[in-house]
């Protein structure tokens, strides 16, 4: 279950706000070629619990839950050399789901609807050809208390 923290309307405060403003970390993305045994790694150096997955053009393909991975990992069911990929969560890119485009500009009340129901948001440019961050509703709440809100 998801515990998610609903902010106060941002757009009312600053209707001009997007993405950018959030002021990001660049992101963190592995190829989906990457052995578990590398991914785990990287994900305690960075204290990480997702990790976005690409495809050899750099476009997302899904995510790895880390926590999950550790723990098929713990238990002998991840190979050290197995790929990413087969443990990734595809992402859902149907007539019926539509892939949502989440961009610098995407407005914060946007943004801010797209992670009622979703972990986390990547942010890519506007061809989806490559991922500029990763957004989640605690960007969210900090860029909220760094403006007094």
């Amino acid at each position: 279950m998801h515990h998610y923290v609903l902010l106060p309307k941002i757009a009312y405060f600053d209707i001009y706000a997007h993405d950018q403003d959030l002021q990001l970390s660049p992101a963190f993305a592995l190829p989906f070629t990457e052995p578990v045994s590398r991914v785990i790694e990287l994900a305690y150096d960075r204290d990480f619990s997702h990790i976005p997955v690409l495809d050899k053009d750099r476009r997302p393909l899904g995510y790895v839950e880390v926590s999950k991975l550790k723990q098929l990992w713990e238990s002998g069911q991840a190979n050290p050399s197995d790929k990413v990929s087969q443990y990734m969560i595809k992402f859902k890119r149907t007539s019926s789901e539509p892939y949502t485009l989440i961009t610098p500009l995407t407005s914060l009340n946007e943004l801010e609807q797209f992670l009622q129901t979703n972990i986390f948001a990547l942010v890519t440019d506007f061809q989806r050809k490559f991922v500029i961050g990763v957004a989640t509703m605690h960007d969210l709440e900090q860029f909220v208390n760094r403006r007094g809100f």
